[in-house]
């Protein structure tokens, strides 16, 4: 007797186990089957993303609003708390800084996304 459980997309008995994973070549579903043999489809980790202060997630185009002052390296400026910034885009970066975006009055710059909330 066949212990291979059936694909539970499309009821094919020809599947086989690749790794972890079962696949059907019939209609290429793959999924992980339970302890008790009842197929699951995989779950897929949850994206991180990047979230704000308050732990809302950011998205590219978002205006956010700056929390606290913040000193400007290599410059007497300040982006006072409360300063609203549109149109950001999330970088991937070493350094934390994964908001890129242009401040009135400022220019060009990177921030923390711990510092700014969403508006």
């Amino acid at each position: 007797m066949n212990s291979d459980p059936k694909c539970p997309k499309c009821s094919s008995e020809a599947c086989y186990e690749e790794g972890h994973l079962w696949v059907c070549p019939e209609c290429e579903f793959e999924w992980t089957v339970k302890p008790s043999n009842q197929a699951a489809i995989a779950p897929k980790p949850p994206e991180a993303g990047i979230k704000d202060a308050h732990g809302n997630t950011l998205q590219d185009g978002d205006t956010v609003i700056v929390i606290k002052d913040l000193k400007v390296k290599g410059s007497s400026s300040v982006v006072k708390g409360g300063t609203k910034v549109k149109s950001i885009r999330l970088v991937e970066s070493t350094d934390g800084h994964n908001i890129a975006c242009k401040i009135d009055g400022i220019g060009a710059m990177n921030l923390k996304s711990e510092f700014v909330k969403k508006a």
